[in-house]
């Protein structure tokens, strides 16, 4: 890892980049910094003071996306006090993070560069697919069969969803039906019949510490909201160290928001499985276990996002963390409403390890190198699937 600071206090970080084995550029105005940069084109993070010598950071922020090779370079901005106009303008430009280095130890704004270097392909799916195979294409077979197949269904299904969801509108208010980003072979709107309580994503990430099915031995709680901030407390007129995050009926600065998640990221898993999860209604659970709330995957069917067999897409967060050669292979595969770990899943009675999960995934994809697609394989994991809805499972 090569750090790029630029500024007039760098002390802290150094001393932070020789604990963890990084190397650091120093630079002290934005001249320095370009020069700096050209010459190692292997910087991996740049970490900048908002004022600098004859300069402010948004102008370097400037030049330096404007360099070749540089537009995914995490660019981190520091301020001595926190300023509302410095936060909106570096959201705006899209500057990768905004701390206050007053109230910020350097080591925690140092455990940040470091995950955006991990993750800074924030177009996960795109840089994993075009890595593996550039070439890929769908079958013609499959995509005449995903356009007939679901076509039918929904004709057939179509007076059975009208009665759903007006089920699930009298249970509980707000719309019908669920729309999230998720990643396939790229991201896309993915349509679902709700079956939680509008507000619930408020809720997973203390649910997923507490009762996430893949996360491995004793996981600590989430972020405890009450839990006071040291950084503030030193403060006075009830002033933030930084930003407010507003999450549900709770505030919490951002700060120690970001440093409890620091603490308890590394004992958790890249899939979220809840079991038993509380926001779920009671026709959401008749839904999920009959997989009726998939039925407008049709839709995105017929769309192109997604095919009938197929991995299942992801949502960001978790398509983030699987960027190693190993995980990313199921990305070679199309996103599916149904695929060979949901059976294979079901017949175990709902129990099945993140490791399995990625075993079944990239098994699945190794369909997809080569000429190897077969579309029997295809037409067998369907059958498969009618049996395995009538098993309980909360996938």
């Amino acid at each position: 890892m090569t750090l790029l600071y630029v500024g007039e206090t760098p002390g802290p970080f150094q001393k932070c980049a020789t604990n963890i084995g990084a190397s650091i550029i120093i630079a002290q105005n934005s001249v320095a910094a370009i020069t700096q940069y050209k010459l190692n084109q292997t910087v991996d993070v740049i970490i900048c003071e908002h004022q600098i010598a004859t300069n402010n950071a948004f102008l370097l922020f400037d030049k330096i996306k404007a360099l070749s090779g540089a537009t995914q370079i995490p660019f981190i901005l520091l301020s001595e006090i926190f300023d509302k106009e410095i936060f909106k303008t570096a959201f705006k430009k899209g500057v990768s993070d905004y701390f206050v280095s007053s109230s910020t130890p350097a080591d925690h704004v140092m455990a940040k560069a470091v995950s955006l270097i991990k993750y800074k392909a924030r177009n996960v799916t795109k840089n994993c697919a075009d890595a593996a195979n550039t070439s890929y294409k769908l079958p013609l077979s499959k995509r005449v069969f995903d356009i007939t197949f679901a076509s039918l269904l929904l004709l057939l299904t179509a007076p059975f969803l009208l009665i759903i969801m007006l089920a699930i509108r009298l249970e509980s208010k707000g719309k019908v039906y669920y729309i999230a980003r998720r990643v396939g072979r790229s991201a896309f709107n993915f349509y679902k019949l709700r079956s939680m309580r509008m507000g619930s994503d408020v809720l997973l990430n203390v649910l997923a510490k507490e009762k996430n099915q893949y996360n491995k031995g004793h996981v600590r709680s989430s972020v405890n909201f009450k839990l006071p901030c040291p950084k503030c407390s030193q403060l006075h007129n009830d002033e933030s160290c930084s930003p407010d995050l507003h999450i549900g009926e709770d505030t919490i600065c951002d700060y120690w928001y970001q440093y409890q998640k620091n603490e308890i990221k590394d004992s958790s898993s890249a899939f979220i499985k809840i079991a038993d999860d509380p926001r779920v209604t009671k026709v959401g659970k008749i839904i999920r276990n009959t997989s009726i709330d998939e039925l407008p995957q049709l839709i995105n069917v017929l769309k192109g996002d997604m095919s009938i067999v197929g991995n299942r897409p992801l949502p960001l967060y978790e398509a983030e963390l699987l960027t190693k050669d190993k995980l990313s292979k199921r990305f070679l595969a199309p996103a599916g409403i149904t695929g060979l770990w949901q059976v294979e899943l079901r017949g175990r009675g709902g129990e099945m390890s993140e490791e399995e999960r990625i075993e079944m995934d990239n098994k699945y994809a190794n369909n997809f190198v080569g000429d190897n697609y077969c579309f029997w394989y295809d037409i067998k994991i369907i059958l498969r699937t009618i049996p395995a809805l009538l098993q309980k499972s909360t996938v």
